[in-house]
């Protein structure tokens, strides 16, 4: 067999499975609610692994590791903030966010949620949530068809356009037919492709230039500032906003919705501690694999006559040279996990948005078939304008999601933590906090850099400008409701109750 045949032949297989897992969760779901979030009953290992999955997507196995090849160990300044990011998030958020989401009328989404925990009458607030989650979420989309194209260009050297409508043909396909149960299992298998491509790669690679300490000197021969965590010998203001930047990648965490639906969907508040054990380490091992993939491609192509060129195909261009054509074809297919396990999981949430926060909220009854059949039909159009968006695309695979991971972080992420620590949150406070975060987030993003003249990530001033107006405008007003603080503290209770009993 031919090199690319090898390559067909593990994708072949790596789609037969997806797809397989799609049909599986389709002959499991059978309501609305079985779609959107599997019946609460997703284990603990299936929700840390999902999570964890969905979360990293394409930027893992090709915008850090290609940020790393560029700049150095500067950029793994973000892997350290996610990690942080991600344990508080399971530590703190998940088991109340569990606890609280079934207290306040069951709530299935993060906007109806809200909407129940604060006691929105107005409506106004789930319904702003719902077309926050649907702006970014396109966004966020693109971003990974994007990164879709990009890898069918190098691997097949298909036109961009052509790999880009493969990966959202078959993400589409098994995410129709499988909701939320199919993208969270399907996630669970590519989490565990994404770990053994970042651990295998630069494993062998490494073997290949005669172990660390050879790596280590080619490094330093090529530019000793990339084995720096701050960037060089010197600490400039830059360097520092540098550093703070990509450690406030770890503030995003508390507003992903398509990472907190997974605590919803727990079995209990008590599993979320077995699901941060798994979940933390398996984030850990992927993102030590990615910065290493990065370190060790700067001393292999700068030491051997073969060239790189885009930074952000290392980890494809080391397995394609370095192995087996069929474990190349499987490290392949790891980058396409890495891309349609985000796409799929946010396809998902952004269905429910719209049905449960858009659609039922103006008061439409209807069956739970023609719901579940509205659902895939929205996946079907959120699918297409993210495909439309990526055909001309701007900017890196890191700088687009970096975008859509800011929106949510800083609309939602303030809101979340207020909502689930916080009594005195008020339904006003909140709505105004989430649409003061989400507007600073594209006025930095466009002017920031140019009016202050630095390049602060737009997470920060979008989270810290929320926090700022939701607490003003609830110290305003809050007026003291008697069933609301009930839900608060039985909430509260019932998290402690069951992690004290697990």
């Amino acid at each position: 067999m031919s090199d690319q045949s090898y390559l067909i032949l593990a994708l072949i297989l790596y789609f037969a499975v997806m797809v397989a897992i799609g049909i599986f969760a389709y002959r499991r779901t059978t309501d609305h609610e079985g779609y959107m979030l599997a019946g609460r009953k997703l284990p603990s290992w299936a929700a840390a692994l999902s999570a964890g999955a969905s979360d990293m997507s394409g930027w893992l196995m090709m915008g850090l590791p290609g940020a790393i090849y560029l700049a150095g160990l500067i950029e793994a300044w973000i892997a350290v903030g996610l990690t942080i990011g991600a344990y508080l998030n399971w530590r703190l958020v998940a088991p109340r966010l569990r606890s609280y989401t079934e207290v306040a009328k069951n709530s299935i989404t993060i906007p109806s949620f809200f909407e129940n925990r604060l006691h929105d009458s107005s409506r106004l607030l789930r319904v702003a949530s719902g077309v926050i989650v649907l702006v970014f979420f396109t966004f966020y989309v693109s971003s990974m068809m994007v990164a879709g194209g990009e890898f069918f260009r190098l691997a097949f050297d298909t036109p961009y356009v052509t790999g880009m409508l493969i990966v959202a043909g078959v993400t589409l396909l098994y995410t129709l037919i499988g909701g939320f149960l199919g993208a969270s299992l399907t996630d669970v298998v590519q989490g565990g492709m994404m770990l053994f491509a970042l651990l295998i790669v630069p494993i062998i690679a490494l073997f290949s230039l005669g172990g660390v300490g050879e790596a280590v000197t080619v490094i330093r021969d090529v530019d000793p500032s990339r084995l720096s965590l701050i960037g060089g010998e010197t600490l400039t203001a830059a360097t520092v906003i540098g550093l703070v930047s990509a450690l406030a990648w770890g503030l995003g965490y508390f507003g992903q919705p398509h990472v907190i639906v997974r605590f919803m969907a727990l079995r209990n508040p008590a599993s979320a501690t077995a699901a941060r054990r798994i979940g933390i380490g398996w984030m850990i091992l992927s993102l030590a694999g990615a910065v290493a993939a990065g370190l060790v491609g700067i001393a292999y192509f700068n030491n051997t006559e073969h060239e790189l060129g885009n930074p952000e195909h290392v980890v494809l261009a080391l397995s394609q040279i370095l192995l087996h054509p069929l474990i190349v074809g499987f490290v392949f297919a790891a980058v396409l996990a890495a891309i349609m396990s985000t796409v799929s999981s946010q396809l998902i949430v952004s269905s429910s948005a719209f049905v449960e926060d858009l659609y039922q909220v103006f008061g439409r009854t209807t069956s739970q078939k023609a719901l579940l059949l509205m659902g895939r039909v929205c996946v079907l159009v959120v699918a297409i304008i993210a495909t439309l968006l990526a055909l001309n695309p701007g900017g890196t695979i890191l700088e687009l999601v970096a975008f859509a991971w800011a929106g949510f972080g800083a609309s939602f992420g303030p809101v979340i933590l207020l909502s689930l620590f916080w009594r005195r949150l008020t339904n006003w406070g909140a709505l105004a906090g989430m649409v003061v975060g989400a507007a600073t987030v594209f006025l930095w993003s466009s002017y920031g850099p140019e009016i202050f003249g630095a390049s602060l990530y737009e997470i920060i001033p979008g989270f810290i400008a929320n926090v700022v107006v939701a607490v003003v405008v609830s110290r305003f007003t809050y007026r003291e409701n008697a069933e609301m603080e009930r839900e608060f503290t039985l909430a509260v209770e019932t998290a402690r109750r069951k992690k004290a009993a697990a």
